[in-house]
């Protein structure tokens, strides 16, 4: 496919009309908790869409890169096709600008686990805490989300597979509270967002049957995870900080 490219990461990726396409190269295992094919299954590519930062009006409801909807799903397929996907593919979807994409990439020995992540905390909450109608409205306002990818060339169990989204989860939220990431209720705390998806690739490589932080695996996860949502989190805070400052600019 065209437009993808290896630089330092092993795995083929690229950007075509606000979508991240991670190419796997053949029909892969995957674990998702993603909106289009989540669950366990098999696929060639993992779609990230860009979608719009406001709400969407009638006019904005057609096919196009800046399209939000009610079925995630659908609009995917139909974003998929447009794009000249065939082969089977787990779908996403970000309000978080793809220029503010992470990648990294850690490896020991024959072990990699590449990671691409996209970072935004508007919609961020407490495991736990009620969810209001206000709070389910208001997570399409402006980037809320944060959607981790994680490909490794392990061979994984099953449970290997559980156990990385754990460990990805771990790290994502270690990082969160390091830096005081508050609720959208304004307590502190955060340990995610509403919204957010991860993505785990099971490779050919060496066989793994355990992936838990007492793993070398798991700790490639960790650091994979802690460097990118890191990264990814200064991303945003620098975009809303630009963005309150247009606001004012906008609106003396």
């Amino acid at each position: 496919m065209r437009g993808l490219s290896r630089p330092a990461m092993q795995t083929a990726f690229g950007v075509r009309r606000k979508t991240l396409i991670v190419d796997l190269g053949s029909l892969r295992s995957v674990l998702s908790s993603a909106p289009r094919a989540g669950g366990i299954t098999r696929a060639r590519y993992i779609l990230n869409h860009q979608v719009a930062a406001k709400s969407i009006g009638k006019a904005d409801r057609g096919l196009g890169t800046d399209m939000q909807c009610g079925d995630p799903a659908r609009t995917l397929s139909r974003l998929a096709s447009s794009l000249g996907i065939r082969d089977k593919f787990v779908g996403l979807m970000t309000a978080v600008s793809l220029a503010d994409l992470v990648t990294v990439r850690e490896a020991y020995e024959q072990i990699w686990v590449e990671g691409f992540a996209t970072v935004g905390t508007s919609n961020a909450v407490r495991a736990g805490e009620p969810v209001t109608p206000r709070q389910r409205t208001n997570s399409g306002t402006y980037p809320g989300t944060i959607n981790l990818i994680l490909v490794t060339n392990a061979r994984l169990s099953a449970s290997a597979m559980v156990g990385m989204v754990q460990v990805a989860t771990e790290a994502k939220t270690a990082v969160l509270l390091h830096a005081k990431v508050k609720s959208w209720t304004g307590r502190s705390g955060a340990t995610g967002t509403g919204t957010d998806a991860v993505v785990v690739v099971s490779g050919s490589g060496p066989p793994m049957r355990y992936s838990g932080t007492h793993t070398i695996l798991g700790e490639l996860v960790g650091r994979v995870i802690g460097t990118a949502v890191t990264e990814g989190l200064a991303r945003y805070v620098r975009w809303h900080a630009r963005r309150i400052l247009r606001s004012r600019v906008n609106n003396p």
